[in-house]
């Protein structure tokens, strides 16, 4: 279900199906189900899961994990939110007649209200909530397997902390083997299709390139009734604007204290270079008289970055072995590649009436830099199209291709299991595709990829059309039809 522009919920199809679909199995087995729900934060789930818990028509109760707070008080509200609802529990005025001493009482009225039939109960920042009760996850355990988990009870854990949301479920932990995991991402171009009507497909992704389909900075962008571009530089005049303040908010939430990676991050984001190797960034985080110690710590960032953080994706061209060291990062949500770009470095600036040079730093190289965050996003909407586009056939993977010193660089390699399929340049260009010269400098890069003999030329440009030479071509509407 996609809700109207009417009242500003857009998307959220399948993240709305899947709880639905938890919802009624539990309804249908009589049997308890956990949901842990996580994303980032700013993402919108507890948006998407109140949205859920309203329209369900089922009793529940929402609890609101507050940062820091004291259990007790934790425990007071957990309690207050088993009758304040739009769909209030079953005898909730008996069971909030005083605060739950303990979470296991407070689990023993949610076992009480779920004998009348089924209940939802959604525990938001759970975090948040396990942070001031060390004992949460085990009390939680040992509940769900004596009582719970027979009690027609869906559970809903949400949690922002990506890595920890994560770790619940891992082996040795006390719900191991008891959650049902659920993302909630930001929005897709198509989303922000939605939620931008009357737009051409050129500004959609463009929105969606600086927003990074967050849906408070969608919305926000919808509501100024601008183009992206004047959007951007009227944000960047103001210190307190959704487009500055989002992306420290995100990264608090994952760096509460200075650490190294956060360095790491930061210069991928900021980098001139669209995607930096390994040896681009030991000269933007540490001092060449310590290499040897740059290297291990930037090593160890970047672990984290990709593997526990997931903020950064790491690149290997088309074709690559396991051991290759042809390795490029960039950071994987496309807001915070425009934040880190245009807003972090300007921070202070704009706090202190500076803002003109940072929207003078914006509008130099904005065409420049969309140029080189769109191929991430081509690639992905070419790996969704393959599914079932003629012009993809047997497609399993789209990658960039590059060699070491980046003399030859493709943009898009997409390849079967055996051989490459296509090859293809992208120029994301205001004005006119890609040409014929660019066609045939494509042909000659095409004989460098490997298992390229026979492989398809393609022209992606904003407009699309197939210039002489090419084969086929993608459109700007093309990449926002393969997330429909």
């Amino acid at each position: 279900m996609t809700a109207t522009s009417g009242d500003g919920f857009f998307g959220r199809r399948e993240v709305l199906a899947a709880l639905v679909a938890h919802r009624d199995a539990v309804a249908r087995s009589g049997s308890g189900r956990i949901v842990a729900v996580r994303g980032r934060r700013q993402v919108g789930k507890s948006t998407v899961v109140e949205r859920f818990v309203e329209t369900s028509r089922t009793p529940y109760a929402f609890v609101t994990g507050i940062f820091q707070a004291s259990p007790a008080q934790q425990l007071a509200d957990a309690t207050v939110a088993l009758q304040e609802s739009r769909h209030p529990f079953p005898d909730a005025e008996l069971l909030t007649r005083s605060p739950a001493a303990t979470w296991r009482d407070w689990f023993g009225r949610l076992a009480i209200a779920a004998r009348s039939g089924p209940v939802i109960a959604v525990l938001d920042e759970f975090p948040w909530i396990a942070a001031g009760e060390p004992t949460l996850e085990g009390e939680l355990q040992s509940q769900w397997d004596r009582t719970l988990e027979r009690l027609p009870v869906l559970l809903v854990l949400v949690g922002s902390d990506v890595a920890m949301m994560d770790a619940l479920a891992s082996h040795g932990r006390p719900l191991f083997g008891r959650l049902s995991p659920l993302v909630v991402p930001a929005f897709t171009p198509a989303d922000v299709a939605d939620a931008l009507p009357g737009r051409d497909p050129v500004e959609v992704i463009d929105a969606y390139l600086v927003t990074g389909g967050y849906p408070r900075l969608v919305t926000d962008l919808a509501a100024a009734g601008t183009s992206t571009t004047d959007h951007v530089a009227r944000s960047l005049q103001d210190e307190l604007s959704p487009l500055v303040t989002t992306g420290r908010i995100s990264l608090d939430a994952e760096f509460p204290e200075p650490q190294f990676a956060y360095q790491v991050l930061s210069a991928i984001g900021a980098s001139d270079t669209a995607n930096p190797a390994f040896k681009d960034l030991l000269g933007s985080v540490g001092d060449a008289a310590e290499r040897k110690r740059v290297e291990t710590a930037t090593t160890r960032a970047l672990a984290t970055l990709t593997g526990t953080k997931r903020l950064i994706e790491r690149e290997a061209p088309a074709w690559a072995g396991p051991g290759s060291r042809l390795r490029r990062y960039r950071v994987t949500d496309p807001y915070l590649r425009f934040w880190f770009r245009y807003v972090e470095r300007n921070v202070d600036r704009i706090a202190r009436g500076r803002s003109d040079l940072a929207v003078a730093a914006f509008t130099r190289d904005w065409e420049t830099w969309r140029g080189q965050s769109v191929e991430p996003v081509v690639r992905d909407a070419l790996r969704r199209l393959a599914r079932g586009d003629a012009r993809l056939p047997d497609v399993e993977d789209v990658q960039a291709w590059w060699v070491r010193a980046n003399e030859v660089e493709v943009d898009v390699v997409a390849r079967t299991a055996t051989r490459t399929a296509l090859v293809g340049t992208v120029k994301w260009r205001t004005r006119g595709g890609v040409t014929p010269a660019e066609v045939e400098q494509l042909r000659r890069h095409r004989e460098h990829v490997p298992r390229s003999d026979g492989a398809l030329l393609a022209a992606i440009s904003p407009a699309g059309g197939t210039p002489p030479g090419a084969d086929v071509s993608f459109s700007a509407a093309d990449l926002i039809a393969a997330w429909r």
